[in-house]
């Protein structure tokens, strides 16, 4: 794979941290649940951390990190639903991080990769736990 596909698959992801990012930082703001919204803020700053290790693979391959998103679905009244969604978004995240995995032939970005496929996959695991106390 040449590096311009690679920088792609990574803005691609870059993306999807940046929209994570948005979406956990403002659902922590207007959640009143505090347990549930303080982990929401701390996977955010998670999510942050995972945009500024993706920006760093991207520079490092010449390119520069994409901050278009797509549209983002905040959290309404229903804390349940905006768990759901976060889930979802985690395990979008997750599906594509494997896919990538398994083509990329650069092994600091697979490394990355599956760094994070871990801390998603916590993520997505606090978040079933706190729809399970709802």
């Amino acid at each position: 794979m040449d590096p311009e596909e690679i920088i792609e698959l990574l803005n691609r992801d870059f993306r999807h941290e940046l929209e994570a990012t948005m979406l956990y930082t403002y659902n922590s703001f207007v959640i009143e649940d505090c347990d549930i919204s303080r982990l929401t803020e701390a996977i955010a700053v998670d999510e942050m951390r995972h945009m500024w290790w993706l920006a760093d693979l991207i520079t490092k391959r010449g390119g520069r990190p994409s901050m278009e998103t797509g549209e983002i679905e905040y959290i309404g009244e229903d804390i349940k639903a905006g768990l759901e969604k976060q889930i979802e978004k985690e395990t979008e995240g997750i599906e594509e991080y494997e896919r990538q995995i398994a083509i990329i032939d650069d092994e600091e970005v697979v490394g990355v990769l599956k760094h994070i496929v871990d801390e998603e996959k916590r993520h997505r695991k606090e978040f079933r736990e706190r729809i399970a106390k709802l």
